[in-house]
This record gives structure tokens, C-alpha cells and sequence, in this order.
């Protein structure tokens, strides 16, 4: 059975989070940091790992990934999550 990780990336150099979601965090985390060419994530290298949270359904997990995408979500992520890191 898959099973679905809700990612927050950090960047200390720039201050920027970045959520996502993936079945391999792993992998994803080294295409963040190394392999993509493009986008929003390559302009904010180097990433670290500031939370996760597993689920086993692929809908449970792209939910969770839009409720830390809203104003509420990022508020949490905020004032519980960045505030460790800041």
C-alpha cells in the first residue's frame, strides 16, 4: 500500500515555505534541492525539511496539502511550524 506524505520545505536563505505533497519524499526532496531546472522552488534553494505529516489515502493527503495552501493553513504553519525555525 502507498503511502502519501504533506511536505513544508523552508528555505533559511530566503525565508520562503513551500508545500507539497508526494509518495516519495525522498526523491522529491532531492528534485527540489538539485535536479529541477525551473520554478518557484530552484529560486529559494537550499531547502530543508521542516514538517510532515503521512497519510494513506492520496485524497486525505491532496485535502490536508489545500488546508496548509489557505490563510488559516499558512497561519498554523506560522505561528506552530516556522516559528522553530525564524
Amino acid at each position: 500500500m502507498e503511502e502519501y506524505v504533506v511536505h513544508i520545505l523552508f528555505s533559511p536563505s530566503t525565508g520562503k515555505t513551500y508545500i507539497g505533497m508526494t509518495s516519495d519524499l525522498i526523491t522529491r526532496f532531492h528534485f527540489h534541492n538539485h535536479k529541477s531546472r525551473k520554478g518557484y522552488t530552484i529560486r529559494h534553494r537550499p531547502w530543508i525539511v521542516i514538517h510532515v505529516e503521512f497519510f494513506q489515502a492520496k485524497k486525505e493527503a491532496l485535502k490536508r496539502e489545500k488546508e496548509l495552501k489557505s490563510g488559516k493553513g499558512r497561519d498554523w504553519i506560522k505561528n506552530h511550524v516556522l516559528r522553530l525555525y525564524k
